[in-house]
Parts: C-alpha cells; sequence; structure tokens
C-alpha cells in the first residue's frame, strides 16, 4: 500500500510516502530536522552515562533519577514531533477532507494512545 500525503511541515511541502514504518518525508525543514537531532544526540549521551553508572555501580536513586532525566527528554522531543504533525500535517490533511481527513483523525487517536502510555 502507498499512501501519498501531501502536507506542509515547516517551510516546505511534505509527501509522504508508503506505509507503516517505511514512509519517509520529503523537504522537513531543516531547522526543525536539526534542532530534534541535536536534543537526540544529548539524550544519547544520557544514556551513555547511565550505562556508565550501572557499570560503576552508583546509588540506584542517582541512577533512577538520570532515567527520569532521559524520559522527560524524549517526552520533549516528542511534544515537539507532534506539535509540528498537528500544525502542518494534520491540518493539511484535515483541511482536504473526505477520506484524507478521516485517515488522519484515526492516526492522530492512535498516536496520543501510543504517546499516553
Amino acid at each position: 500500500m502507498n499512501d501519498h500525503v501531501h502536507c506542509a511541515c515547516g517551510s516546505g511541502d511534505v509527501e509522504v510516502q508508503g506505509d507503516g514504518e517505511g514512509r519517509h518525508a520529503v523537504g522537513v525543514d531543516p531547522a526543525i530536522k536539526d534542532g530534534n537531532l541535536k536534543r537526540l544526540r544529548r539524550i544519547e549521551g544520557q544514556v551513555r552515562g547511565l550505562q556508565k553508572m550501572i557499570e560503576e555501580d552508583r546509588y540506584c536513586a542517582d541512577v533512577l533519577t538520570q532515567v527520569s532525566s532521559v524520559h522527560e527528554a524524549l517526552r520533549s522531543v516528542g511534544r515537539e514531533l507532534m506539535r509540528n504533525h498537528m500544525k502542518h500535517c494534520a491540518a493539511t490533511a484535515i483541511r482536504a477532507g473526505g477520506d484524507e481527513a478521516n485517515a488522519m483523525y484515526d492516526e492522530l487517536v492512535e498516536m496520543m494512545y501510543k504517546n499516553a502510555r
């Protein structure tokens, strides 16, 4: 199945092709992408720090504090991605109406349930 959804993500139009995990966005706003990549690199460093803490048998409460920090950092990236998706991709699909809007409503509900866990 190949879904073609046109939406404006950031500064340019995005065409989403494919289904499931094989979908790719084309023309994503470089500033948004760079910001998310910087956050994720920072999170990657935090996770390496967690690994080191466990290797060094650090106090459990200190490790758990850092785990909470990583969770919050990932939630922050998720909020930014969700905001951008709703502002650009979802809004465009919903304005289009019909099957495209209905598919977007289903996608948004599914995303909210997955991210609420």
